[in-house]
């Protein structure tokens, strides 16, 4: 059955492909929404044809990542050579017996700036080249800068912005080109949500996108018909297409916040999912992600990591240094509070500094080593897509450095965390001496969480790009070891698997990482697509269907 709207809570899709679904992913960051539909299944339901990345490290991400794909998929015999890339036994990742793959990831890996004449033509002569006449699939996210909250009131301050002069506004229009004269059967676009708000001229830059997204040949200016898209949420009910009225339309439906569907972040997203209309009209009935009902918190999915203590900046940075400099501060909180807060914050201090004494910590590096079976989330679903035992180093796993009047932050706001299990807020909370930053503006009210922590017995809250400046929105729940979230850390709250290794230095590591999608949750994206993809090709009666070959695939599946 077709439907012109709604969707179906559990379909089952018993087709078999002799082909992948090709896969097309711009603006595609380190890869994480390729990375969720690589995986997808048993990992031959999708071939990215190009990841196209403007960020050189970014790139080198994508590369060493297609390249262990590549490997499993067609030189699994070579996987070594990738794993002693991993574990330091080798420069390269690549030896001769598995250099084919390794300029394979080369070409699928593309450093290409989307609007740009130059990037515009590379592109296409990829597409030209590469992409079969079949259904196929485009994803991808356009950069966010202009559509975030955070970035509108940067843009603001700016005494000569004009948002119809910033072309980030519209590098949508890159992925709906493609749209227009590719025709993908679907596509999946993802932002943030403070796209639901933004405006160009007065008018609402998201109802604009919706409009221009169904129908791209009319938003292009081309008078020629062209395929139209109904445009789903993959939640809810919400669907707009070609001849509806964009203000009935609940921008809010199409939010997708990743705690509920077993993401161990609090990270809400704009996620569209596009399927071309028959000639009817129509599109295939589709399911929605499954929802989880128990969360994941941030210490089942860090708890087991190794234990690091920060770095010292600005002086001498030893273990011994450390640990005198982060007891001083402890010591000077604990005389200030002793008899003047309730007791529960200073029992709390008592047992931090007991356990500080009785730590012996390291500082992490681009590689650690990992102990046979830590790691472990207590979830076998989520220690399959995390784990790998062939993994002798925990990959990015390297502490920052901070300031002693930072640690002092770090170490009441960790306290305070276990003591009253939220994190404190602002000038209210960090009352005692020396917690105040030499800020004119502390006391406002616009930096109440300046300084937050990462409370262990529920979800993150999102990771972004910010934390490659600093960390003070990243604090780690234990006390004891008194720093900031690592590249890792990072990575596992966004469910990058541990093998996947990030490129370049660290600040550049966690711009990938906060800039990502969960690569958990494109996976459950994916089953999604795949179904709807599959209905498109039955539809089509392509020969590279199997004959009398089938396997289930169900929409409402868990990792």
């Amino acid at each position: 059955m077709n439907l012109p709207l709604g969707r179906a809570t559990a379909i089952e899709s018993n087709t078999k492909l002799s082909k992948p679904i090709q896969i097309v992913d711009l603006f595609a960051g380190p890869g994480g929404l390729g990375e969720g539909f690589a995986s997808s299944g048993d990992g031959t339901r999708f071939e990215i044809v190009v990841s196209a990345e403007m960020d050189p490290v970014a790139r080198e991400t994508l590369k060493l990542r297609a390249f262990y794909r590549l490997l499993k998929l067609k030189n699994p015999d070579r996987l070594c050579d990738y794993y002693d890339f991993c574990n330091g036994h080798r420069k390269e990742p690549f030896s001769d017996a598995s250099k084919a793959q390794w300029q394979e990831a080369d070409e699928e890996a593309r450093c290409i700036t989307l609007g740009s004449e130059k990037g515009d033509r590379e592109l296409d002569d990829i597409l030209d080249e590469r992409l079969e006449d079949r259904p196929w699939v485009l994803i991808g996210g356009p950069p966010c800068q202009a559509y975030s909250i955070v970035g509108r009131a940067r843009n603001q301050a700016k005494a000569d912005y004009n948002a119809e002069n910033d072309h980030r506004h519209f590098l949508y229009k890159e992925y709906l080109r493609i749209i227009k004269e590719r025709k993908p059967a679907v596509f999946v676009m993802e932002n943030v949500k403070g796209i639901l708000s933004s405006k160009v001229a007065g008018e609402s830059i998201f109802s604009q996108i919706l409009q221009d997204l169904t129908d791209p040949n009319k938003a292009l200016g081309d008078p020629t018909p062209g395929t139209k898209y109904r445009i789903c949420s993959l939640v809810t009910d919400q669907s707009f297409g070609p001849d509806d009225d964009v203000n009935k339309v609940d921008p809010r439906g199409f939010i997708i916040k990743a705690e509920e569907h077993g993401i161990p972040q609090a990270r809400h997203r704009v996620i569209l999912l596009g399927i071309a209309l028959d000639d009817q009209g129509c599109i295939p009935e589709h399911g929605s992600i499954p929802e989880i009902v128990e969360r994941v918190s941030t210490k089942q999915v860090l708890g087991d990591l190794p234990e690091l203590r920060s770095r010292l900046t600005k002086q001498r940075d030893d273990s011994e240094s450390w640990y005198r400099e982060v007891a001083n501060q402890l010591d000077g909180l604990r005389s200030e509070v002793d008899g003047r807060v309730e007791p529960k914050l200073d029992y709390a201090m008592k047992i931090a500094r007991d356990a500080l004494l009785s730590a012996s910590l390291d500082v992490g590096a681009l590689r650690v080593s990992r102990r046979k079976g830590d790691g472990r989330t207590k979830d076998q679903s989520l220690d399959r897509w995390y784990r790998d035992d062939k993994l002798e180093y925990w990959l990015n796993h390297d502490a920052r450095g901070h300031m002693l009047s930072d640690l002092r932050r770090y170490m009441f706001a960790s306290v305070y965390a276990r003591a009253y299990k939220t994190s404190p807020k602002g000038h209210q909370q960090f009352t005692l001496s020396g917690l105040a930053p030499a800020h004119k503006n502390w006391e406002s009210g616009k930096f109440s969480d300046r300084f937050r922590v990462q409370l262990e017995e529920i979800p993150a809250t999102t990771i972004t790009s910010h934390i490659s400046k600093d960390g003070h929105y990243f604090i780690h729940y234990d006390p004891k070891q008194c720093r900031s979230l690592t590249v890792r850390e990072a990575a596992r709250l966004q469910t990058f698997p541990d093998n996947y290794f990030f490129q370049g230095n660290r600040t550049q590591q966690f711009h990938q990482v906060g800039n990502a999608v969960p690569p958990l949750l494109a996976s459950k994206i994916a089953s999604v697509v795949y179904a709807v993809a599959c209905k498109k090709i039955q539809g089509k009666g392509q020969t590279y269907l199997h004959d009398n070959q089938t396997s289930s695939v169900a929409l409402t599946v868990s990792v």
